[in-house]
């Protein structure tokens, strides 16, 4: 779906408040939390002449974060570092999520599913918990392992304590989560090896979307 058809997802987004409650609908936080991806840089906006995407289009891109947090093994995880040699995807959720998070997930394998095998091969998705005081190493692995994607490298899971957490979302320049987690970005960006997102996709967007614009930026 392009994002020149879906004007209010588009507005939400270019000021970075885009905020979805599971079991709700996506809400707008009023006390900001904008990008810190470059100093004096206007946030992010999605639209303009030339769109080659299905999903978010962002002419103003988000940087890729330098964060650490601990995967689902137990062990360190240098996102910047780990995730250098390839296309990633950047989703931050939470377990116990009834919708958003699980749908986006499914949504994700099944686009790694269907590209080209030597794109998956190479694409990394991350899964950052909004809900660290749940979501244990041992639960992220049990929770992710749903979500296999053959071909694909296994959906990593990250948790740390709750100021870890709230780091690593401003540095990907999403809202803090509210509510123990439960209200958080809905956005899944997806980052080329040049260490910057120009597209992200939210509820409204699907397997078909990712699948072609992960096409895209492998290539590019």
């Amino acid at each position: 779906m392009s994002s020149r058809r879906r004007p209010l997802a588009a507005a939400l987004l270019a000021a970075g408040l885009l905020l979805a409650g599971c079991g709700g609908t996506a809400d707008a936080d009023s006390s900001g939390g904008g990008h810190d991806h470059s100093a004096g840089e206007a946030p992010a906006t999605v639209s303009g002449p030339s769109n080659p995407y299905d999903g978010l289009y962002l002419q103003s891109p988000y940087q890729k974060p330098a964060f650490t947090l601990t995967d689902q093994t137990g062990a360190a995880y240098d996102f910047a570092a780990q995730t250098a040699d390839g296309p990633t995807l950047l989703f931050f959720g939470y377990t116990n999520c009834p919708d958003i998070c699980p749908t986006t997930m499914a949504d994700v394998a099944i686009a790694l599913q269907s590209v080209d095998p030597a794109v998956a091969e190479k694409t990394h998705v991350v899964f950052v918990t909004t809900d660290p005081a749940r979501d244990n190493p041992e639960v992220l692995g049990e929770y992710l392992a749903r979500f296999g994607t053959g071909q694909a490298p296994a959906i990593v899971g990250l948790t740390g304590d709750q100021a870890q957490i709230d780091a690593a979302q401003l540095a990907a320049g999403v809202p803090l989560a509210e509510d123990m987690g439960q209200q958080h970005s809905s956005l899944l960006l997806l980052y080329g090896t040049d260490g910057q997102a120009s597209v992200a996709f939210d509820a409204g967007n699907t397997s078909r979307d990712i699948a072609h614009d992960l096409a895209l930026v492998a290539a590019e």
